[in-house]
C-alpha cells in the first residue's frame, strides 16, 4: 500500500525518518519549485540547489564562465549580483545553462531532504507528471511530501501544491493509499479551490508580497496546473535535472 505523509513547513523534516526507502516530493510553489521546474522545461542544463548566498558563490568557484547563471533571493529580496528567481524573468538567460539556485526557504527543503531514497521537486506546473512518475516507479512505497513554508510558518500554496498533487495520485491509482490527516486536509482544500488556483496563490501572504511588487503574471503563470511534463529529481544530493 501507498503511504502519503505530509509535513507543513521545511523545519519539520527529520533526516533520520527520511531513510528506509521514503521519496520525498518538496514544493515551494511562490517561488523555488517553480523556478526549478519552469528552468527545465525552458532549457537550463541542470539546476544546484543551495542552503544561502555564499554556497551559491563557493559552488561556482571553477565553473567556466559563461555557463552557469547565479539566481537567489533572501527573505523575499534579489541577493546583490544574483538574478531573480522568477520563472518569466529568466527564461532567455538559462538556455544551457547550470542554475545555482539559493532561495529562503525551497532550496532547504530540498538540501534537508537529500537523504530520502530519491527527492523530487513539484509545483501546480508539473505535479500531474511527477505523480504519474511516481505512481511509475514506487507503487508500494512511503511519499514525504514537503511543504517548504516559511521561515518556519505555514505557507498556504505549498500547501495547496501538495493537495494537487494528491488529487492526481488518486485519480490515477488504482489501489489503495493510506494518507495522514494533513494529507487529507490538503487534498480536501485543493478540492475545494481547484477552480480558483491563482486566487488562492494571490490571497496568500508571499503571494501578496509578490502582487505588492508587480508580479501578478508571475502568479498567473506559476498557477497552471499541468503546464510542463518535466521531472526535476535531485541526483547525487546535488544536482536537479529532468528524468
Amino acid at each position: 500500500m501507498m503511504k502519503i505523509h505530509l509535513l507543513l513547513k521545511k523545519e519539520d523534516i527529520d533526516s533520520n525518518k527520511m531513510h528506509n526507502n521514503k521519496i520525498a516530493v518538496v514544493f515551494d510553489v511562490l517561488l523555488a519549485t517553480s523556478t526549478v521546474v519552469s528552468a527545465l522545461a525552458f532549457g537550463a542544463k541542470e539546476v544546484i540547489p543551495v542552503l544561502d548566498g555564499t554556497a551559491a558563490e563557493e559552488e561556482s568557484k571553477g565553473m567556466e564562465e559563461g555557463s552557469f547563471v547565479l539566481v537567489g533571493e533572501y527573505q523575499g529580496k534579489t541577493i546583490d549580483g544574483f538574478l531573480s528567481p522568477n520563472p518569466l524573468a529568466l527564461k532567455e538567460k538559462i538556455q544551457g545553462k547550470t542554475i545555482i539556485l539559493s532561495t529562503t526557504n525551497g532550496t532547504v527543503a530540498l538540501k534537508n531532504s537529500s537523504e530520502a531514497n530519491a527527492v523530487y521537486a513539484a509545483s501546480l506546473l508539473n505535479s500531474r507528471a511527477v505523480a504519474n512518475h511516481i505512481l511509475k516507479e514506487y507503487k508500494d512505497e512511503t511519499i514525504i511530501l514537503v511543504c517548504s513554508g516559511s521561515s518556519n510558518e505555514f505557507n498556504l500554496e505549498d500547501f495547496f501544491g501538495a493537495g494537487c498533487f494528491i488529487d492526481s495520485l488518486l485519480k490515477q491509482y488504482n489501489g489503495e493509499i493510506d494518507l495522514t490527516d494533513s494529507a487529507i486536509a490538503s487534498h480536501r482544500f485543493y478540492q475545494t479551490n481547484k477552480q480558483n488556483g491563482a486566487d488562492v496563490l494571490k490571497a496568500s501572504r508571499v503571494g501578496q508580497m509578490l502582487s505588492r511588487n508587480g508580479f501578478e503574471k508571475e502568479i498567473d503563470f506559476i498557477s497552471q496546473e499541468g503546464a510542463f511534463t518535466v521531472i526535476p529529481k535531485l541526483e547525487g544530493k546535488k544536482h536537479i535535472i529532468s528524468v
